[in-house]
C-alpha cells in the first residue's frame, strides 16, 4: 500500500484529537493535561506493542543499531511536542492552538528540503508560503 492512504487515515484519525482533548481537559471534571497525555499515550503504546508482537518485529536489535540515537532523539522531541500541545489545548482554543501546532508541517518540510536534500520546487515553495499565510490568518484573533 502506498503512503497516501495512510496519510489520509492519519488525517482522519488526528482530526478529532484536539477537539476530544479540549473537551476532556476543560470545564467541569476537567482532566489535567498531563493525566490526559499519560492515558492517551498508554493506549497508543499498548496498541503499538500488540502490533509489534503480532507482526513479530524484533525491537532489541534496533535499540543498539546505528539509527538508535535518531530514534531516541525523535522520541524526546515527540514527548516535548505532545506535552506542550496537550497543555496548550487545555489552556487555549482549538481553532488557534491546532493551526500553530500544525506549523510543524511547514517547518518539517523546510527541514526536509534543507537537511535531507529533498528537492525544492516553485510549487513546494508556494505551498509552504500559503500554509504559513493560512495558519497566520486562522490563528490571529
Amino acid at each position: 500500500m502506498s503512503y497516501l492512504p495512510w496519510a489520509i487515515v492519519a488525517l482522519l484519525g488526528y482530526t478529532l484529537v484536539p477537539v476530544l482533548l479540549r473537551v476532556a481537559t476543560t470545564g467541569p471534571n476537567a482532566v489535567p493535561s498531563d493525566v490526559a497525555m499519560l492515558i492517551t499515550n498508554v493506549l497508543l503504546v499498548g496498541v503499538v506493542g500488540v502490533l509489534v508482537a503480532v507482526t513479530d518485529q524484533p525491537v532489541v536489535p534496533h535499540l543498539r543499531g546505528p539509527k538508535a540515537a535518531y530514534m531516541l532523539a525523535a522520541g524526546g522531541c515527540l514527548t516535548i511536542g505532545i506535552l506542550a500541545y496537550y497543555r496548550a489545548l487545555a489552556r487555549g482554543p482549538v481553532s488557534v492552538v491546532t493551526p500553530i501546532f500544525g506549523m510543524f508541517l511547514v517547518t518539517s518540510s523546510v527541514l526536509g528540503i534543507a537537511v535531507l536534500d529533498e528537492p525544492l520546487t516553485g510549487r513546494k515553495l508556494l505551498g509552504i508560503a500559503f500554509a504559513v499565510l493560512a495558519i497566520y490568518l486562522v490563528s490571529v484573533e
